[in-house]
């Protein structure tokens, strides 16, 4: 499809899904010569990252690798709210463990500086942040980030994962809204 229309907005082809996939695959690629001998817990952020997260950890190779899963809120409608609340939480124990936290965008980067603040309370051996997306014109937190899939504008967007108001996660591109 190269529109879409989701409630009040108009959204048009972005990021073709292959695009996406050969992005992921290089990240994958990248995380398992990185992780080898390091027993990671790759932690993903609900709702947003679960296709993005499904992706990567179906090709992560490290045999001792395990996938956990937060789910955080900060956005209201087309905007984040400028905090963060946590839903749903962690029950593993991180100490000593190499966390590998997978987004599926940075925007202002404060979703992902507070969940790195409660990781490093629980006394990880290290941590590192995996973004399928980076907008770096919308940051007002840097944020140290280890795999970066794709820059992008500041545009708002929705599919793989990413939604307008809980509508549009299911679509396997990624469209950007139109200005009308």
């Amino acid at each position: 499809m190269k529109n879409v229309a989701i409630l009040d907005k108009e959204f048009e082809l972005f990021i073709p899904y292959e695009k996406i996939r050969a992005i992921v695959e290089e990240m994958a690629e990248k995380m398992n010569n990185d992780l080898k001998d390091k027993n990671p817990l790759f932690l993903c952020i609900l709702n947003g990252s679960f296709m993005f997260a499904a992706e990567i950890f179906k090709r992560i190779s490290l045999l001792d690798a395990e996938i956990s899963f937060v789910k955080l809120a900060s956005y209201s409608g087309t905007s984040t709210t400028g905090t963060v609340k946590e839903l749903i939480g962690l029950n593993e124990s991180l100490e000593g463990r190499t966390v590998v936290v997978l987004e599926d965008i940075v925007d202002s980067g404060i979703t992902i500086s507070k969940t790195i603040e409660q990781i490093l309370s629980k006394n990880p051996l290290e941590v590192k942040i995996a973004t399928l997306l980076l907008k770096p014109d919308a940051l007002q937190v840097e944020v140290p980030l280890d795999y970066i899939g794709l820059e992008i504008p500041n545009d708002f967007i929705v599919g793989y994962g990413l939604d307008y108001n809980g509508r549009g996660r299911n679509l396997i591109d990624i469209y950007k809204v139109t200005e009308k």
